[in-house]
């Protein structure tokens, strides 16, 4: 999925060769299983079937999109894992990527064409059945999900196996739970924002929770006046301009921090703090000021520090 992983786990007889290819296994399950990078993927093969079509899908899968059709639903649509062919009109997808010579901007045309088909209402899923229709041309994009989600097939892994202190990783993300050698819990810093100044650094303590953060720094584009992030506003079709930065989200469940994040920086910093403060999530919003970097705590997350 064009990203790397890591894991620090406390072994009682030092480094585990099998656990090791554990973890790479179940890593390798979410690729196949939800990475759009592979074409022969379960979500390749579906982006590519004939409308009318209906897909068994395998149980993470299910799992991954019932999860982030719910944030859709919640969110009403500022997160859409059905988004994939705006993701890939704006050159973030596996092909025709922005940073490549046969990239060209999107037309106002084609973002509208896209947008009236309203992909996300026309996909129908059954949780129990795990069987979900493709409606013809919808293209699923689970990348601000199924990082998350891979984080937490490591931490289960490891747990399977009797390791209860560790700390995994994939692509920034974390979730860490027990302690170290040393007594301490994972302190892990909250992402900043490269070459801002967001003030004194925020530590939280990774026991038994996950951290995702979402930010517009991390994959985006310039074309004149227009800086163009990877995170895409699925309502209107055009890259988010709403001052967020960054969004990071302290959760039990690495899945739910990733797709949250993404939803409170689409949100923007008023509707995604509203949002936050009705789950009762803990997030922290990085805004753009005239030289610096604002940030807004929710009260779950001030609660947690203290």
């Amino acid at each position: 999925m064009g990203t790397t992983w890591s894991a620090k786990a406390v072994l009682a007889d030092g480094f585990d060769s099998v656990l090791s290819d554990q973890l790479q296994g179940a890593l390798d399950d979410v690729v196949a299983q939800m990475s759009h990078w592979e074409a022969g993927s379960n979500l390749g093969v579906y982006n590519r079937s004939e409308a009318g079509s209906w897909h068994v899908l395998p149980e993470a899968f299910a799992r991954v999109i019932d999860y982030a059709l719910w944030v859709r639903s919640a969110t009403s649509g500022a997160y859409d894992p059905c988004a994939g062919a705006l993701v890939n009109l704006w050159g973030f997808g596996p092909h025709r990527r922005y940073d490549q010579p046969e990239f060209h901007l999107p037309s106002a045309a084609a973002i509208r064409t896209v947008l009236a088909r309203g992909d996300g209402a026309r996909v129908r899923f059954d949780p129990v059945t795990r069987r979900i229709l493709q409606p013809g041309s919808v293209e699923l994009d689970l990348s601000a999900v199924a990082k998350g989600f891979a984080v937490d097939q490591l931490a289960r892994t490891l747990e399977a196996a009797g390791v209860n202190d560790y700390l995994v990783e994939a692509g920034g993300e974390l979730r860490g739970a027990g302690v170290k050698p040393d007594g301490q819990p994972w302190w892990v810093e909250l992402e900043s924002v490269p070459g801002e100044d967001s003030g004194a650094p925020m530590v939280v303590a990774l026991h038994g929770l996950s951290v995702a953060t979402s930010g517009d720094y991390r994959r985006q584009f310039r074309h004149g006046d227009l800086r163009a992030s990877h995170t895409l506003d699925p309502l209107t079709g055009y890259p988010i301009a709403n001052r967020i930065a960054s969004v990071s989200v302290l959760h039990r469940d690495c899945m739910a921090a990733d797709a949250l994040s993404t939803a409170l920086s689409v949100l923007g910093p008023d509707a995604g703090l509203a949002f936050a403060e009705r789950h009762q999530l803990a997030a922290r919003f990085l805004l753009r000021a005239p030289g610096k970097l604002e940030e807004i705590t929710s009260s779950a997350l001030r609660a947690m520090l203290q």
